[in-house]
């Protein structure tokens, strides 16, 4: 069985995701921490929990959602999961860093490339990779059908949508990946969005303004 506690961290108020089992393994997923005291809040959870963190995961490589890669493959000693088009994105963020003035050192380790589909494991539980592109191009949505979620990043929120405004975004592209890939999934499964408190697939697809007038 896979658990799922969450942070909200830097001043872009991110949300990111620990994800772990009962044998103690955890994925941590799009780590946003920015400060030093909300680095020390992410350790401690690990720690108090005697967590092992065994993969290191972006559902896309916005600025603020990989803050922390650096420093959780370092202090982990783990490898960046990311889709293929989001190594564009991954470079860019220093450069949006300094236009939001928040400069950060970037992770600039190995990469490791998810594909739509991929199945990733955590021990004996896996999580499935499902691209979502519209928000950003490789925009990824991790999936686990056993435990009834789907981790999001900025595709589908509690009532409302990605922006698209961004470059490689697409408000079309966005539309159809929520559509066809996250609102087929069980109306029960819980969705766990970059921002904003969690939702369902089914209170998306009854309440979801940006999803009914399409």
């Amino acid at each position: 069985m896979l658990q799922v506690h969450s942070f909200e961290f830097s001043p872009i108020q991110e949300n990111t995701y620990i994800v772990f089992n009962e044998e103690k393994e955890c994925a941590i997923i799009d780590p946003g921490c920015y400060f030093p005291e909300e680095k020390e809040l992410l350790l401690q959870f690990i720690q108090n929990g005697g967590l092992k963190p065994v993969l290191l995961i972006n559902t896309h490589c916005h600025l603020d959602h990989v803050f922390g890669n650096k420093f959780i493959a370092e202090t982990f000693n783990l490898r960046l999961h990311i889709h293929p088009f989001e190594k564009v994105v991954l470079d860019y963020a220093p450069t949006s860093g300094l236009m939001y003035n928040l400069p950060f050192d970037n992770y600039t380790g190995e990469l490791i490339y998810l594909e739509d589909s991929q199945r990733i494991q955590i021990g004996s539980n896996e999580l499935q990779a499902i691209l979502t592109p519209g928000h950003s191009p490789g925009s990824l949505s991790y999936y686990s059908q056993v435990d009834e979620f789907v981790i999001s990043g900025d595709t589908l929120f509690n009532r409302s949508v990605g922006r698209s405004d961004l470059p490689g975004g697409n408000h079309a592209i966005l539309i159809k990946s929520i559509k066809e890939k996250l609102l087929v999934l069980p109306d029960q499964t819980n969705v766990y969005s970059g921002h904003g408190s969690p939702t369902t697939i089914g209170d998306e697809k009854l309440h979801n303004p940006y999803l009914l007038k399409v």
